[in-house]
Formats: structure tokens, C-alpha cells, sequence
């Protein structure tokens, strides 16, 4: 399930194998691009906003090219040395592959692959918010945009990437529980705005360079998260039953402590 850090930690991965390497020959597996060539093209940046890569790609006499992917739920992108069995996932799932002289850059079950020239990059990730994982990270602006709708509940104004850009479900399970807030609080209710935007920041950030992705300060495997995928287990800190919620914006799924986040309830008990 990748968020905002996982897709920073692999356009970094990328880029470490990729960049500055010329592409021999790539194969494209979607109808809209498959008769893209991009063999010739150097890979000159690997780079990310929220959950959206952005490969771009130079050439010599020609406009930049930027291949942008999205993630979503269950999208990866896998490197492989020249010659080695694409083992990350089935092949059907492989959406392409760029084939450099020293390794091979495979992404299985992308969504919204698109090649755009890179200075019309931000028809594609121009309606995000501040990225929380980015050098432009603004917290008074992510804020701004979540005080828009002061009615919403706060659990779907963080997954919102056009407020802020790279929180998913984990982190938005893990910061409310931290800051002992209902996800059915409406934003206009929330005590100190700033606090959870700035709580968000630093969960996401302190996970850089790493795939486990802990919350509570521990790596082991069963400890590294508060309440998210925990429900019917005992909370972490009063030992009430971790429930869980499906609904909202998009039918997600929400865990959370009753006791620890005291406030609003959901509307419905399915959980």
C-alpha cells in the first residue's frame, strides 16, 4: 500500500540504478502508449510527488519527456540486473520496462502512465497539495487547504492529496491516534490544526530511506504501528479493543481507539 514515503523511497531506489543511464530499447504494455519509443533517451531525474512518480528524460536537440505513473493502492516499480528474472510480481501485471545497458527498471500494476513533456508536468500533479516527503514542503499552506471545508471530517480531509499530498491510510490512522483525535471530528473542530499537520510531516519524513514504516518507534515485525490493521487487538496504550471502520470519501477502510480518540462516532457500525 504505498504512501507518500514508499513512493519517495522507490524514486530514490530508481534513481540510484536509473539515472544518467541511456535507454536501449523500453516496451510499453498499455493500449494508449504502445507504440511509445523512448530508446535513445537518457534518464536524467527520478523524482516524486505524493504518490506519483515522475521519470524525466533528456536527449540532445529535443524537449524534455517525463513519464509519469501513479501507485495508488498496490502499483511497484522494480529494478533488475540485465539478464535477471523479473521476479517482483506476475507478468501480466507489467504495465513497462526500460532496458539501460547496466539494469532493467520494470513497473508492475501502474495507473495513469502517461508521457508528457516535463514542462507540462503540472497538468498532472498541479491539483496536489504541499508534498509532505518535498523541499517545497509548506505547512501554513496544507493547512490553509484543510480549514477550506470545515465541515468534513478530518480522517477524509487527510487523505485528500489535493490538501496535502502523500498521507494514505496508515499515516492517517497513526496521526490521529497520536493526537487523540475521533476521525469523525469535522476539521472545523480540530484543537490544533498545525499540530496534526506538523505530527504528519515528521512520521512520514522519519520513515525516509527505510520500507518499514513505524509509527510507535519500533522496527520489530507486530510493533511498528499504534492502531492501523490492528483491529480486534488490544490498543497499544489502555488496552481497549482497536475497532474498525469502512466509509467516507471513497469507501476506506479507518482504525482507530474509542477510548484514546474520544469524539464523534461513525455514522454506521460496520466494524
Amino acid at each position: 500500500m504505498p504512501e507518500g514515503d514508499t513512493v519517495w523511497n522507490t524514486a530514490r531506489v530508481i534513481g540510484e540504478v536509473l539515472e544518467g543511464q541511456v535507454i536501449e530499447r523500453s516496451d510499453f504494455r498499455v493500449p494508449r502508449l504502445a507504440t511509445s519509443d523512448l530508446s535513445g533517451w537518457t534518464i536524467a531525474d527520478s523524482a516524486c510527488r505524493g504518490k506519483h512518480l515522475l521519470l524525466r528524460f533528456t536527449r540532445d536537440g529535443a524537449a524534455g519527456r517525463t513519464l509519469h505513473s501513479h501507485l495508488r493502492m498496490d502499483g511497484t516499480w522494480r529494478t533488475y540486473k540485465v539478464g535477471e528474472r523479473w521476479s517482483g510480481r506476475p507478468a501480466h501485471l507489467i504495465r513497462v520496462a526500460l532496458q539501460t545497458p547496466a539494469a532493467v527498471g520494470v513497473g508492475y500494476h501502474l495507473h495513469e502512465l502517461d508521457i508528457v513533456p516535463t514542462a507540462e508536468e503540472s497538468r498532472l500533479v498541479g491539483h496536489l497539495g504541499p508534498d509532505l516527503m518535498g523541499d517545497d514542503w509548506d505547512p501554513a499552506e496544507a493547512v490553509a487547504r484543510l480549514g477550506r471545508r470545515p465541515e468534513r471530517w478530518i480522517a477524509d480531509a487527510l487523505l485528500d492529496q489535493r490538501n496535502l499530498a502523500g498521507i494514505g491510510n496508515l499515516y492517517k490512522a497513526e496521526t490521529l491516534f497520536l493526537r487523540g483525535l475521533s476521525p469523525w471530528t469535522p476539521v472545523g473542530e480540530v484543537p490544533d490544526l498545525p499540530a496534526v499537520v506538523d505530527l504528519a510531516h515528521r512520521l512520514l519524513n522519519s520513515n525516509r530511506g527505510r520500507w518499514t514504516q513505524a509509527t510507535t518507534g519500533s522496527l520489530r515485525h507486530g510493533e511498528a504501528n499504534w492502531v492501523f490493521e490492528r483491529s480486534g487487538r488490544p490498543c497499544r496504550r489502555c488496552g481497549t479493543t482497536v475497532r474498525r471502520w469502512t466509509g467516507g470519501d471513497h469507501e476506506r477502510i479507518t482504525y482507530w481507539c474509542e477510548r484514546c480518540q474520544p469524539g464523534p462516532r461513525p455514522p454506521t457500525e460496520n466494524g
